[in-house]
């Protein structure tokens, strides 16, 4: 099972990249945060900090994924071609 599964690219997101070093992105719902943690460490070659989940009524998940300090999520959004 691929947990993670698309980045969010709204104005609000992209404005979490600078100023939280965070990445958002739609992950599956079944997936547990550890799964997310693995698979987005292993994918990106960075530390994760720490992760938060949000259950959406339309049965999505979305991951709030912070980076450690010395990772920066604009390099990983720019991998993605978020920024």
């Amino acid at each position: 099972m691929a947990a993670l599964k698309y980045p969010i690219a709204t104005e609000k997101a992209v404005s979490q990249i600078d100023r939280n070093n965070v990445i958002i992105y739609v992950v599956d719902f079944r997936a547990t945060k550890t799964e997310i943690r693995r698979e987005f460490e292993s994918q990106f070659s960075v530390k994760v900090k720490g992760i938060r989940t949000l259950n959406l009524p339309n049965n999505t998940k979305k991951a709030f994924i912070k980076l450690s300090k010395g990772f920066k999520a604009s390099d990983v959004a720019a991998k993605l071609k978020l920024v």
